[in-house]
């Protein structure tokens, strides 16, 4: 389900479906749409968007923290799987990518609260990472839709392949920035490549604090389009 909210910050439009759908900050994936900053006439305010396969409900029944298996665990450990789940995941992974023709071995890359990351070491990595990452995007969506059907729709599976996350935001705040100061010094607008709704929050989260440019998505399906705009150049 898909749901929208307001607020004046990020942190606090995001407070508010937490609050609003009953639902832990991690049980949901967060798009920002839209940022307008305080102006004289005008306040300010950031649109998200909110997707999540889980029950909503104003009194839900929080998981306990002694059913939470990742809840006291290492951010970083053992890259071995620890318990039937975590084996099942890895099992799951390096089986579809077998399937699609590339060897590799799957590891587990980090544990936090309700998340988990798994990493690909292959030779075949840069196929299996794709274009701006969306092969790499396809099989982690694989991936999560198998955790959930082993009961576990309360734990995000995060896949990476050679630094592939780090790399792609790095260089994502570099081209967020470089962008800024083109539409600053055309008092115009850029509208980026597509991207998933990672990306496009990394592009706004980045621009947030810069006073005199904005964001907004456009666009439909998963994959939308950030345009950065001047501020006043959009209206």
């Amino acid at each position: 389900m898909v749901y929208e909210f307001e607020g004046r910050t990020e942190k606090e439009a995001i407070d508010r479906a937490a609050e609003e759908l009953g639902l832990e900050k991690d049980g949901f994936d967060v798009e920002i749409l839209e940022t307008q900053r305080s102006s004289l006439f005008k306040k300010g305010f950031v649109k998200i968007q909110v997707h999540t396969d889980k029950p909503v409900s104003l009194n839900p029944s929080r998981p306990s923290p002694e059913n939470n298996q990742f809840k006291e665990a290492a951010v970083f450990g053992d890259p071995e799987s620890q318990n039937e789940f975590e084996q099942k995941l890895v099992d799951f992974v390096g089986g579809l990518i077998e399937r699609m023709g590339y060897g590799g071995k799957v590891t587990v890359l980090f544990r936090e609260d309700r998340k988990i990351g798994l990493k690909i070491d292959s030779e075949h990595s840069s196929i299996l990472i794709g274009k701006k990452g969306k092969n790499l995007d396809a099989i982690q969506f694989l991936v999560n839709i198998y955790a959930g059907r082993q009961g576990r729709e309360d734990i995000r599976v995060i896949l990476d392949s050679e630094n592939y996350r780090i790399r792609r935001e790095e260089s994502l705040v570099r081209l967020a920035y470089t962008v800024a100061d083109r539409v600053r010094d055309n008092r115009g607008s850029i509208l980026l490549e597509p991207m998933n709704p990672f990306d496009r929050r990394l592009i706004h989260t980045t621009l947030n604090d810069i006073a005199d440019v904005e964001t907004k998505s456009e666009g439909e399906g998963l994959y939308k389009q950030v345009r950065v705009f001047y501020r006043g150049s959009m209206r």
